[in-house]
């Protein structure tokens, strides 16, 4: 439909004389637009969401011939390339410099070839004792990737090499390539490393091979973090990585200095149970982790138990993030066995990870025996039902240091929730607990029954899937995980940060932030990217509440510094935003896979006040009325607040 309406009606504006041009294309927008919407077989969403496309692109089209025509009406070759060479010297002039650390990130350079990293080579050649070189948020091609690489052949004193997201818009094919020439520039240069960051680089299993030598060498002897988030590893991957570390362990003990990887981080790479498991035998052997972040891999319980195994042998664990993995009971069971050997552990999250009540039951068992410094405990969204939650909550009666306990999500029915609440309450805990905004209710007895029969049902059923999708071309990039940092156990509790708030939201969080809370998260939220500003949207919102002044000028507050830095920035993609948020809400079919969250009154309360902002585009509207007026059971359960924002919508959505 688009091929045969949208494309030639470009071709015809594009050939229009200028001064007619914007007469012309309005007419031809609308035209287009009023046969979507006279086409029976285009549903109204898609006519809406065509309707603000289309006029969004007229615009781009509009700005692009006139820059043309200006252009045009001078030298063209000498106007584009000093437009070009303006631009990269502006973004340099943004360069960071700290002790020992170059910077470029986030000034989305556009590097292609030798020429337009001239600069760059040159203050990295001049650079002295550098240490650490930051090229996230750019788009690195080949042949600068080959340029770059030189210039870095004779820093020995690398030890940082930060360059996650550095390939956007980049071919598959072009990156091992610039991986393999930087990671032999490393080599050469006798480096000796101590952090590698990678994360959101969509690479897939030939990109593991690209930093396959690197890792195997010398120069990874030190590493202390490596940073692989959101990758598209697969299983393949995994099992490269696992060995490349098994290597580098064993050539670094034969000459008396063994790998001492403490930070592991390897999210949204569906690992699945093959690549977790080969990474786990890499981990046994290491023995020096502190941090593993692994979640969203597809893992279900026998690379769980994998890798339960595999954390007996780090005994310095400090957290280990299996979110949104698969345990059920015979994981779980394993995991709290394996928890029993650790002393360091601070925070455990195996939220959405289906541990089930005789899980749960075991995990409590463990941190009410040992785990004396535990920081945060997530259980959320884990068909957990009452008795065994409230285990779980006598079972931090004594963790002195606790700040969360997450049971949200779970199988506690409103009694349930209730009891959990006085339980912590007379522990003088209330305020560690997390909402339970959105328990499930009690189960069924014949559901608690059927238990033990649903486990090994699921479990046939994720290796069957994971199976069949195990040759299937890796995902592009997603949005990015929240990694939250976490230090030795202080002697009181420490003030949360913004970080801490974004990872697990509560009112209280929010409101010792202070009065310069919504400065402080507009600043913490990448407002470029439409995942995180969407992902930040929905949690803060999460925890509104009408009927506490406080708690909800706060998040309105903090929702309008998020939302009007978005808005008024010129590169940020509103339509883009918006499909995110719906997507998210489970509203609009997700291409990625993305799991909805679970929607709560707040988040369309907070959603209806946005709408009514100066900084909200009114051409969003219609896109947003469209799908809300759709039946939709995700809605159901806030149905007095979708009716309201339904109707606000409505009235502020122009007539046709």
């Amino acid at each position: 439909i688009f091929k045969k309406l949208l494309i030639p009606q470009c071709f015809a504006l594009a050939c229009v004389p200028l001064r007619h041009q914007r007469e012309r294309e309005e007419e031809s927008l609308r035209e287009i637009t009023l046969h979507l919407h006279q086409t029976p077989d285009i549903p109204i969403a898609l006519s809406s969401w065509a309707h603000t496309t289309l006029m969004q692109q007229g615009a781009h089209l509009r700005n692009s011939l006139r820059g043309s025509y200006r252009v045009c009406s001078c030298s063209a070759g000498v106007r584009m390339a000093s437009d070009d060479v303006l631009t990269l010297a502006e973004s340099l002039a943004q360069t960071r410099v700290t002790e020992g650390e170059l910077s470029y990130k986030g000034q989305g350079l556009k590097l292609d070839d030798a020429a337009s990293v001239e600069q760059m080579v040159k203050e990295i050649q001049d650079f002295g004792g550098l240490r650490a070189l930051r090229l996230e948020g750019n788009t690195v091609g080949l042949e600068a990737a080959q340029t770059i690489a030189k210039a870095l052949e004779k820093k020995s004193d690398m030890q940082c090499c930060h360059w996650s997201d550095m390939f956007t818009g980049r071919l598959r094919a072009e990156i091992p390539p610039a991986l393999v020439s930087l990671g032999d520039a490393l080599i050469l240069a006798g480096a000796r490393l101590q952090v590698l960051d990678l994360s959101d680089n969509a690479f897939g299993p030939d990109g593991v091979k690209g930093i396959e030598k690197l890792l195997r060498s010398s120069a990874c002897h030190s590493l202390q973090e490596l940073r692989l988030n959101n990758c598209g590893m697969g299983i393949g991957g995994g099992k490269i990585l696992a060995a490349a570390l098994t290597m580098c362990h064993r050539e670094s003990s034969a000459i008396g200095a063994p790998l001492r990887l403490k930070i592991f981080i390897a999210g949204r790479n569906r690992l699945e149970n093959d690549g977790a498991t080969a990474l786990a035998q890499a981990f046994q052997l290491i023995g020096s982790l502190e941090e593993v972040h692994m979640p969203q891999n597809g893992i279900n319980y026998p690379g769980v138990t994998a890798l339960a195994t595999a954390m007996q042998h780090n005994p310095q664990l400090r957290v280990l993030n299996l979110n949104d993995n698969t345990f059920t009971k015979r994981g779980a069971i394993a995991m709290a066995q394996a928890l029993k050997h650790l002393r360091s552990v601070q925070v455990i999250n195996f939220g959405d990870c289906l541990v089930r009540s005789e899980g749960a039951s075991a995990l409590a068992e463990t941190v009410n025996e040992g785990l004396s410094l535990l920081k945060e405990l997530n259980l959320s969204f884990g068909e957990i039902t009452e008795e065994a939650a409230l285990e779980v909550a006598r079972s931090v009666r004594h963790k002195e240091h606790l700040e969360k306990l997450d049971l949200n999500g779970n199988s506690l029915g409103e009694e349930g929730c209730e009891a959990l609440r006085e339980l912590m309450e007379s522990m003088n805990m209330a305020d560690k607990l997390g909402s339970l905004s959105d328990d499930e209710g009690e189960p069924d007895e014949d559901d608690e029954e059927d238990e033990d029969e649903d486990d090994d049902v699921e479990e046939e059923e994720e290796e069957e899937e994971y199976g069949e999708e195990e040759e299937e071309e890796e995902e592009e990039e997603e949005e990015k995980s929240e990694l939250h940092q976490y230090s030795t156990p202080p002697s009181a509790p420490r003030t949360p940060d913004v970080s801490s708030f974004l990872s697990f939201p509560s009112p209280d969080k929010l409101l010792r932030l202070g009065e310069k809370r919504s400065t402080l998260i507009q600043q913490q939220v990448d407002v470029l990217d439409v995942s995180k500003t969407a992902e930040a949207f929905l949690k803060i919102a999460s925890i509104y509440k009408v009927e506490d002044e406080e708690v909800k000028s706060a998040v309105l507050e903090s929702i309008d510094a998020v939302l009007s830095k978005a808005f008024l920035s010129p590169s940020f993609q509103g339509l883009s935003f918006v499909s995110r948020l719906l997507v998210m809400l489970g509203l609009l079919k997700s291409e990625d896979k993305l799991k909805p969250v679970k929607v709560v009154p707040g988040h369309l309360q907070c959603l209806e006040h946005a709408v009514k902002q100066s900084y909200f585009p009114p051409e969003h509207i219609p896109v947003l009325n469209a799908f809300l007026i759709r039946q939709n059971q995700s809605l159901e359960i806030c149905s007095s607040a979708r009716d309201q924002l339904k109707l606000t919508l409505q009235k502020l959505t122009p007539e046709s």
